[in-house]
């Protein structure tokens, strides 16, 4: 059980660096934003509809005019890179803050991004090249 666990824990952890680690900068974006998944709707100025409640994480959907983008929030860190990592394996656009994470299109998670701040990743580069997620910041 407690090599179980290390390995999650060690994917996690590597999952947490290769966000930190690889990717080009960009524009200039706020501070990353934290609180509960209300708080950071409000501050995305959008609509949330909570898909689910439960005590590890809770997720939305999150409406904004024509915007639209799936909102997740983390009871802790181990949990947020576990959850990156099964989500590594479909792609896509995600925005990554302290304990939360939001899923959608790349003109979506860019504007988002500049309510929220945080670390836009495109999981979607790993797949046929050995990156695993691109960072802009």
């Amino acid at each position: 059980m407690r090599a179980a666990r290390s390995a999650v824990t060690g994917a996690a952890v590597g999952v947490l660096l290769a966000v930190a680690g690889c990717g080009s900068g960009g524009g200039s974006a706020p501070a990353t934003a934290s609180g509960s998944l209300e708080q950071l709707a409000a501050r995305a100025k959008c609509r949330a509809e909570v898909q689910t409640d439960a005590a590890e994480l809770r997720q939305a959907t999150c409406e904004n005019g024509a915007r639209r983008y799936v909102l997740v929030t983390f009871a802790n860190a181990r949990g947020q890179a576990e959850w990156l990592d099964e989500a590594d394996d479909y792609g896509g656009t995600y925005l990554v803050g302290g304990r939360w994470v939001a899923v959608g299109g790349r003109e979506d998670i860019a504007a988002l991004r500049e309510r929220l701040g945080g670390t836009v990743v495109d999981a979607a580069d790993q797949h046929g090249g050995g990156h695993h997620g691109h960072r802009s910041e």
